[in-house]
């Protein structure tokens, strides 16, 4: 698999020597990750949306109605830019002006298609559903004729791409670090609570494995 583009559009300019480029950190992030933000431009207006995303080897992929205005501008192939980004904790200077975050951020430059072939959509739902859970796919029902025709998936290869990494503790200047301000790091990470069983479900019914804990890469 050659490696991915590292383009003066996606080198991380702004504290340089935290940008990544190499694919374990990219991958890494975007396994853990739940929700990417996508910038595109509607009708001479920028707008940034979230939503669940999958990845398949070089490609991201999105899902949703036909009636759907973001995914109406992806089909039409115009640019867009998605990011994912991972909170770790809040970083405590002993000055405003140092303050910080730790994080893990991915920036995703492409173009995007709609995907017609079923194979590929077919594909793409399932590791879809399975970046939410794991096993998921094979648990639940699959999509019938109908459902599937009115799933609308987008895809955005992963033309230009960087990570940007922060961990650590505050850099604060020299001269700061006699005052009396209490500085480190809050640490802050995602937890998943008990799941809670829908109406109606059979009280026999055993909890999914993968549910139990639910657990995300990383975690």
């Amino acid at each position: 698999m050659e490696p991915r583009k590292k383009t003066a559009r996606v080198t991380v300019k702004r504290h340089g020597e935290r940008g990544r480029y190499d694919r374990d950190t990219v991958d890494a992030i975007l396994a853990e990750g739940l929700v990417a933000h996508v910038g595109y431009l509607w009708q001479g207006q920028p707008f940034v949306i979230p939503t669940l995303y999958a990845r398949i080897d070089d490609t991201i992929y999105f899902h949703g109605a036909l009636a759907n205005r973001m995914l109406d501008a992806l089909a039409e192939g115009a640019p867009v830019c998605v990011t994912v980004t991972l909170l770790d904790g809040l970083v405590m200077a002993r000055s405003h002006y140092n303050h910080s975050a730790n994080y893990r951020s991915v920036v995703v430059l492409g173009r995007p298609r709609e995907v017609t072939d079923p194979v590929e959509k077919a594909r793409s739902l399932e590791a879809l559903v399975d970046q939410v859970a794991p096993g998921r796919w094979a648990d639940a029902r699959q999509p019938n004729e109908t459902e599937s025709k009115v799933t609308r998936v987008i895809a955005v290869p992963m033309e230009e791409v960087s990570a940007k990494v922060r961990s650590g503790p505050p850099i604060d200047d020299e001269a700061d670090l006699g005052l009396p301000v209490w500085a480190g790091v809050v640490p802050l990470r995602t937890v998943a609570l008990d799941p809670v069983e829908a109406p109606g479900l059979d009280p026999g019914l055993r909890r999914p494995e993968y549910l139990t804990p639910y657990r995300r890469p990383g975690w």
